[in-house]
């Protein structure tokens, strides 16, 4: 189970840290701040540069975390958070990633709520401090990393909102009803 728990811990914050470090920096062919900050833009969440930043360092601050099995509730919770506000952007598009949809983040999001749960097992950071994690703090992390999200979602789809252009409802006219 330890080994288990260490691959798992390792791929996951890995690529996490390397999906922040394509957003903040532009490395392994990633868009970087600009690019990412105007798609933030773009799904409302503004200002797009600085959400962008927040996003990127929250990647590389949660997946090192757990990569290391440091203080896994709290890396769990970040990436949670994160991670539920990425898949609400992609929401509209269905499940599949290859559709543009939020398979990707809700998979990583249900992995690091795994280990919130688990704990980062032997092969920690954890296990070597003496820290001990169970199932309280993955509810724990679980809950602050919802907390985290979802203000961020309702704010994004507030302002989203308010952009769109509206219609004059004086010029408009009832549409002609059709005989059924």
């Amino acid at each position: 189970m330890a080994v288990g728990l260490l691959i798992i811990r390792v791929v996951l914050g890995v690529v996490l840290v390397g999906h922040g470090a394509q957003k903040l920096f532009g490395w392994f062919g990633g868009p970087g701040l600009t690019q990412t900050g105007d798609f933030f833009d773009s799904v409302g969440h503004r200002p797009g540069r600085r959400m962008a930043a927040l996003a990127g360092l929250a990647e590389v601050t949660g997946g090192a975390l757990l990569a290391l099995g440091l203080l896994t509730p709290l890396g769990a919770a970040i990436v949670i958070g994160t991670m539920i506000a990425a898949a609400a952007v992609h929401a509209a598009n269905g499940l599949w990633a290859s559709a543009g949809g939020y398979e990707l983040p809700g998979l990583y999001a249900v992995a690091a709520t795994g280990l919130a749960f688990t704990g980062a097992g032997r092969y920690s950071l954890d296990h070597l401090l003496g820290l001990s994690w169970s199932w309280p703090y993955g509810i724990g992390a679980l809950v602050v990393g919802l907390l985290g999200a979802l203000p961020l979602i309702a704010r994004s789809r507030r302002r989203l909102a308010q952009s769109q252009p509206r219609e004059d409802h004086r010029s408009h006219q009832p549409p002609t009803p059709v005989a059924a």
